[in-house]
Parts: C-alpha cells; sequence; structure tokens
C-alpha cells in the first residue's frame, strides 16, 4: 500500500480548506484502516469550513491543520494486532462518537455522551480523505446490500432516528411536529412515516426541502416565512383534536422554534431537544411549557449506540425507508469546494451533499440515485 493519500484539510484559522497530500494513518493495535468509498458533508464540517466562532472555540488553532469529515462509508483494509471483531473487507461506517469506556456514562450504558469522548473530525483527523482510521469499538458494519451513498448517511439519519424513537420507541400512531427543513429533519420526516407515526407536520423555510419533506411523507407543511406563530400554533390545535402533538422534534436551535415546540406538544407529551442555537442560554416558559404541562424532555447528543445504527441498518436493507431524495448532489472529494457551496448557498436548494474518491463509484451512485 501507497504511504500517501490526498485529503480536505483545515489548514489554518480561516474560511476553506485545501486539497493536500498527507500520510496514511497509522492504525493502533484495537483500529482498523478503511478505504473510503463514500464520505458526505454535516452542518458540523460547515461550522469548521467557515471557521465560525463554534470551530474556533472547539477546535482552536493549535491544533490544525486536521482532516475534516466524520460521516462515511468504506472497506477495512487493515486491522489493529488486537481487533477481534472487525475483519479486513467488512463494509463499515464509523460511530463518531469515540466514547471513553472509563466514564461514567459508558459503564452506565449510555455510550454516546461522555466526559472523556472524542469525536472524529472535530476531536482527530476525520474521514474526507482516501482512508481514515477509527477504532474498532466504533466501527459498524453495514449490510452489503445498501450502497455506500446511503451507508454514509446512517450517522446523521441515526440522530433522526434517535429524536423520533426517543428512550421508548413508542410513536406508532402518534402524533409529530418536526421542525427545520434541513437533511436530519428531513430523514426524521422519513423515519417517522416508516415507523408508523400517523400525522406528521413539518415546519419549515425553504420551498426546495419542504418539497423534499412532502415526497418523504409529511402530512402538512407549515412555513414559518408564510404564518405567524399564533397561526402556525392554532393549525396544530385544529389537526390534533385540540390537545396539541403527541411528539415535537425541535431540530433548529432557534427561539421561534423552541417556542412552537413547546406550545404546540400536548400535556404529558415529549418534545425532543435536538437543535443547537447560535447563543445560549435561551428563554423557555418554565412553568407553562413544561411544568404545568408534565412535559418531557429529551436530549438528543448524536445516536444512541447501538440501537438506531441497528434500527437503520434494518430499515435501510429491507427497503422499508427511501431516503434517496434526501441525496440532492454527488461530487468527486476533489470538488469538495462545490459541495461546501451547495450545502450553503441560499435560498437553500440542496439537502444532503455525498462525496467520493473515486469517479467510478461517483458515476455508479449517481445512475442508482438518478442524479445528473
Amino acid at each position: 500500500m501507497a504511504e500517501k493519500m490526498r485529503a480536505v484539510v483545515k489548514t489554518k484559522p480561516a474560511p476553506g480548506a485545501d486539497w493536500r497530500e498527507v500520510s496514511i494513518p497509522k492504525i493502533l493495535p484495537d483500529w482498523v484502516l478503511v478505504k473510503v468509498r463514500a464520505t458526505s458533508i454535516c452542518g458540523t464540517d460547515v461550522h469548521i469550513y467557515k471557521w465560525d466562532p463554534w470551530a474556533q472555540g472547539r477546535i482552536g488553532e493549535k491544533r490544525l491543520p486536521q482532516t475534516l469529515g466524520h460521516e462515511v462509508a468504506g472497506e477495512v483494509v487493515e486491522v489493529g494486532a488486537h481487533v477481534k471483531r472487525i475483519k479486513v473487507g467488512d463494509s463499515i461506517s464509523a460511530e463518531t462518537h469515540i466514547y471513553d469506556p472509563g466514564d461514567l456514562t459508558a459503564l452506565l450504558g449510555s455510550f454516546h455522551v461522555g466526559e472523556h469522548m472524542k469525536i472524529l473530525g472535530v476531536d482527530c483527523d476525520g474521514a474526507f480523505a482516501e482512508y481514515f482510521a477509527v477504532p474498532e469499538s466504533v466501527a459498524w458494519v453495514n449490510d452489503k446490500s445498501i450502497p455506500p451513498e446511503l451507508a454514509t448517511i446512517q450517522e446523521p439519519m441515526g440522530n433522526a432516528c434517535y429524536a423520533v424513537l426517543g428512550e421508548d420507541a413508542d410513536v406508532a400512531g402518534k402524533t409529530m411536529v418536526i421542525t427545520g427543513d434541513g437533511p436530519i429533519s428531513l430523514f426524521a420526516v422519513a423515519v417517522a412515516r416508516a415507523c408508523g407515526v400517523a400525522k406528521i407536520i413539518l415546519i419549515g423555510k425553504y420551498d426546495f426541502n419542504m418539497d423534499l419533506g412532502k415526497r418523504l411523507g409529511a402530512d402538512h407543511l407549515l412555513f414559518t416565512n408564510k404564518s405567524t406563530a399564533d397561526e402556525r400554533y392554532q393549525f396544530v390545535r385544529d389537526h390534533t383534536g385540540g390537545n396539541g402533538v403527541d411528539i415535537a422534534l425541535e431540530m433548529v436551535g432557534s427561539q421561534d422554534s423552541i417556542v412552537d415546540c413547546f406550545r404546540m406538544v400536548r400535556k404529558a407529551g415529549r418534545v425532543t431537544a435536538f437543535g443547537i442555537p447560535s447563543s445560549s442560554p435561551l428563554p423557555v416558559d418554565y412553568s407553562a411549557g413544561i411544568v404545568f404541562k408534565g412535559c418531557q424532555i429529551h436530549g438528543i447528543n448524536g445516536r444512541k449506540m447501538f440501537d438506531t445504527w441497528y434500527r437503520n441498518r434494518n430499515l435501510l436493507a429491507a427497503g422499508r425507508i427511501n431516503v434517496c431524495p434526501v441525496i440532492t448532489h454527488m461530487f468527486s472529494l476533489e470538488d469538495y469546494t462545490k459541495g461546501f457551496e451547495a450545502m450553503t448557498t441560499r435560498p437553500r436548494a440542496s439537502a444532503k451533499v455525498v462525496l467520493f474518491p473515486d469517479p467510478a463509484e461517483l458515476a455508479a451512485a449517481k445512475k442508482r440515485c438518478g442524479i445528473d
């Protein structure tokens, strides 16, 4: 194997990234080396690419240069001496939360949160490269029937799955509001439909993405730029027998979205908190919105390891869910700048952007998904 590869690297504390030749990672005894088949752009990657205040504080200049990316699918080409579960030739994706087994949360079974947890592509080199390395403990074996363009989006789809299902997966026959029209909100619509949610109300802004939400199974669309908060609230009441929805997924992090969710959820309902505000803290109607409603609040940080991975793999492999419409753009990895441009252009006309190191893989994926 060659010693060098190409990668998208954050080299300086400024907007952008560079296409660079770097060394192929050397693996530790309990790590695996993976040849990337597909990798997709996340909102976190956009923060780092733009080098906004979050990226400056979370990563910082001292850690540069660093390879971007964490949503990925690839083939294992080398395993460390202590690796037992993963084998060369396995198709894998990475659970990007690299947990510390000594954390209390890990000892109690909540592997997706922890004091000493590290995140692929944030705290260490990521997957926008021809190869990447990851601990065996967070390597998830894919069903080989799942093509790489779908296998790579299981990580954000896992966020959506966890947000929809919560801790008890008791959603069949219930009503749900989902705020936002970004990729994870759209995945949430698809998961909710596949898992039997009876009525799905999607609240968003951009025509292009809201149309995708309708195609994926949303029953009703509410546009924040075409309605007031009171109009949205009344619509939800009118379509839920005057009660409000059983479950509200806050996927934006804005003050308006948070207010919508706590107003729209019924008494003893659940609000899932996933969106990240640009600044915090934010005010919440604590008495009327939470206490007197008996409201459950479920914070989402990543995926439920490995429950949501298991469910996503089964749904995709069995063809029970079709999230192909969410993949709106595909580029070669070398053309990563086009991918970031598609992600950041407003008004929004993109959802998920997938990158491919191999031109042949890119051509095959475009054919499968009907993308020109």
